[in-house]
């Protein structure tokens, strides 16, 4: 039967400036701050949660702004660090929660990207850093004269739409694809001129600061990712300042290793790493 997305979305609670959720145990061992991706939500993370759970430790989730459950203009962004905002908040809300337990970030995608520009600047709040696809390089960029394009829209039209992601080969797993193209909470839209800059922006950005992260870092890439590529990853892990630093590219995985059908090795591959640093 097919899902009448209007009706879904006219059930739904009024958003949040910062809806949040979290998948706690009384005694954690630690603390996995989870920043999702582009045009994603946290509710898509309840089997990694559930997972951690049972290893004992919480996984805090936030809709980033313009996502999901969250307040924001889906698509678009005015400033990349208005991002970083919502990690801020989640990280407020850990040290309230379990002002003991050492904290950790974990990125997916976008998520990724953002997470290395905030550690960046604000390593020292965590323990060390999980990476998953993250968003350093995409095979879906535009070519140099394109994006000098862009920049110029960017400056007279901010929000115009001008760019949809091909989000096709998310998972090999065709439910998952399925389920992600009738989530509503999932935005499948066009992204706006000022996003489209503010992305390419930070992405640069990362690659010529990323020798200042030193903190344990975990970095996970799909070798048959083709909406971030794993040369993204491989880059950040050689040129970050890390002497705890480790790199796993899991073969024939697509983008969302979390989702694949072999994904409870990658949440094995996750809470081992964890057990090491907490």
């Amino acid at each position: 039967k097919a899902i009448n997305q209007e009706n879904l979305l006219a059930e739904m609670p009024k958003k949040e400036q910062f809806y949040q959720r979290s998948w706690d145990v009384e005694k954690p061992k630690a603390i996995v701050l989870l920043v999702h991706g582009l045009g994603e939500h946290s509710e898509r993370y309840e089997a990694l949660g559930n997972y951690l759970t049972l290893n004992d430790y919480v996984l805090m989730a936030i809709d980033l702004p313009g996502h999901g459950r969250s307040i924001g203009r889906p698509g678009h962004v005015d400033r990349f660090s208005d991002y970083h905002k919502a990690i801020r908040h989640l990280y407020k809300t850990a040290q309230t929660k379990y002002p003991m337990a050492p904290v950790f970030l974990l990125g997916h995608s976008m998520g990724g990207l953002i997470s290395t520009q905030f550690l960046i600047d604000n390593q020292k709040l965590f323990k060390g850093a999980l990476l998953s696809g993250a968003a350093l390089e995409t095979p879906q960029q535009p070519p140099t004269w394109q994006i000098s394009v862009i920049q110029f829209i960017a400056k007279i039209a901010p929000k115009l739409g001008l760019l949809k992601l091909d989000t096709s080969a998310i998972s090999q797993d065709p439910s998952v694809i399925k389920k992600y193209m009738n989530d509503p909470l999932v935005y499948k839209g066009k992204l706006s001129a000022r996003f489209l800059v503010e992305m390419f922006n930070a992405m640069n950005d990362c690659k010529t600061r990323a020798k200042r992260i030193k903190l344990p870092i975990l970095i996970m890439h799909g070798d048959n990712d083709v909406i971030t590529t794993p040369n993204g990853s491989r880059y950040l892990h050689d040129h970050i300042s890390s002497n705890d630093k480790m790199l796993k590219v899991y073969d024939g995985f697509f983008h969302e290793i979390f989702n694949e059908p072999e994904a409870e090795s990658v949440y094995s591959d996750v809470v081992a790493w964890l057990n090491s640093h907490s």
